[in-house]
């Protein structure tokens, strides 16, 4: 199917000879892919692809070749500064160069240092965004990030530093208070510490909360909790990273916007789950 999109010579950039594009693959569906990725992909010599990027994204690029550069939390991983550096090196070699990221590469993807490298080293980057899994994957799973009924406000925090422990830096009071929905980014292996941060900084017990792993991918799951009782639940769930939590009321509106599940059949559970009635149209 990708064959037959046009790209007409001149309306879509180039990946010239020596550039590194440094490109977000989205939160794992392939079709979440943007053009300008694929594109991308099309004329790369080279690719250089994360952990969470799915094989049938590399495979529209059979021309390239795949460099995996994974790193996922407790695995051996590739060190950040040599892959950086591999990067370089590859510009330099006249390499057509596409640095492949899962989400957006500015969003907890640390593509913000490795084009800091490269801009350092005098290699011509171009950055080309994409749907981070704090948005898409959780619209995957029938949670808005935002709603006008919920939430004028949310904040995306990481669940863990460069040291791989919940960030020291964070002000989770702060947090608590000025957010009204939280989306945390590879927070499950300390989800006891963020838990009880927030529970410590005031957030209710039984606030909703909810869980995604492998967002938007065919392994997709999702479970529903509360702020109390999540560290709990993931333990007895069995459930593993990569995932997304998000801490809210936004939560609940899963009960009525689950599309997956209407898509296999099941009705929804509640289509008033805020208890507000049928607001408004918007003016």
């Amino acid at each position: 199917m990708t064959d037959s999109i046009p790209f007409p010579r001149g309306q879509w950039p180039e990946l010239e000879p020596g550039w590194v594009w440094l490109c977000g693959a989205g939160p794992g569906d392939p079709g979440l892919l943007t053009l300008h990725a694929l594109n991308a992909l099309r004329q790369a010599d080279v690719v250089i692809y994360d952990a969470l990027v799915q094989k049938t994204i590399l495979d529209w690029a059979p021309q390239a070749e795949h460099i995996y550069a994974g790193k996922r939390g407790g695995k051996p991983s590739a060190v950040q500064r040599d892959i950086s550096l591999r990067l370089v090196d590859l510009s330099r070699a006249g390499k057509r160069v596409l640095r492949l990221k899962g989400g957006d590469p500015f969003v907890f993807g640390r593509g913000g240092e490795e084009a800091q490298t490269l801009v350092q080293h005098g290699v011509p980057v171009r950055i080309i965004p994409g749907i981070s899994a704090g948005i898409g994957g959780l619209a995957y799973a029938g949670i808005p990030v935002t709603h006008r009924d919920v939430n004028q406000s949310v904040t995306f925090v990481t669940g863990h530093d460069q040291s791989g422990n919940t960030p020291s830096s964070l002000n989770w009071k702060a947090i608590a208070d000025g957010s009204q929905v939280l989306v945390i980014y590879m927070g499950m292996k300390h989800v006891d510490q963020i838990s009880r941060a927030l529970l410590d900084a005031g957030r209710p017990g039984d606030e909703p909360c909810a869980v995604v792993c492998s967002a938007t991918t065919d392994q997709q799951q999702v479970l529903e909790t509360t702020l109390a009782r999540m560290p709990a639940d993931i333990a007895a769930s069995g459930l593993e990273p990569p995932a997304i939590l998000c801490v809210g009321r936004s939560v609940l509106m899963r009960q009525v916007l689950d599309w997956q599940g209407m898509m296999a059949g099941d009705p929804p559970r509640n289509t008033d789950p805020l208890g507000r009635g049928h607001p408004a149209e918007a003016s």
